[in-house]
């Protein structure tokens, strides 16, 4: 692990602890919880906000398309972000779709894209458009569709408490403005999913 990273997960781990000590009473039973900070600490920098680590470029490595110019789309991608206002869970699915224009990318590729901008402190609105921002700069494409839809638990846990409650954002573009184009986009991804 590097220096970085260790110092990284110290300092949530100190911040843990100030939390835990300013929730709880001081003659609650600290047992459960003395590990806390550490497991905390390694949770948050290790897995949590892990995205800020990816290099996003090195994950377009592109292959042969064998003439195939339809449409692509990988759905049911899971999505696991925090909210930078209330840093609690967003949880959903990303669905993704393009029309290649020579060469293609691995299908885990994309889920790995998602990935990598869900794990950081996020709104959905910006998670949706730098998704949709990067398979249009790294792919070969004559479009691009992003839609996530997600529940945000700083609407479940908090203020209005609308536990269920989903988020629908997407972002289409280039032959998926075509309305039969996006008819076939949104029709693809309603067929047994979420």
């Amino acid at each position: 692990m590097s220096d970085d990273r260790t110092l990284r997960i110290r300092a949530v781990e100190v911040a843990a602890s100030q939390i835990l000590r300013q929730v709880m009473p001081a003659d609650e039973p600290m047992d459960g919880i003395r590990e806390t900070p550490e497991r905390v600490g390694r949770m948050w920098v290790e897995e949590l906000t892990i995205g800020y680590d990816v290099d996003v470029p090195s994950l377009f490595r592109l292959f042969d398309a064998e003439d195939f110019a339809g449409m692509i789309v990988v759905k049911d991608i899971p999505v696991r972000s925090l909210c930078e206002h209330h840093l609690v869970p967003i949880v959903g699915y990303a669905h993704l779709g393009y029309f290649p224009a020579g060469r293609v990318i691995g299908l885990s590729k994309l889920a790995r894209l998602v990935e990598a901008y869900a794990r950081r402190l996020q709104v959905q609105e910006r998670l949706t458009r730098q998704v949709h921002a990067a398979m249009s700069e790294h792919l070969e494409q004559n479009g691009v569709a992003v839609m996530i839809e997600a529940e945000h638990m700083c609407m479940t846990l908090r203020g209005v408490q609308a536990p269920g409650t989903k988020t629908v954002t997407a972002t289409m573009t280039g032959r998926f403005q075509e309305t039969q184009v996006k008819d076939e986009f949104l029709a693809s991804i309603q067929r047994n999913g979420h």
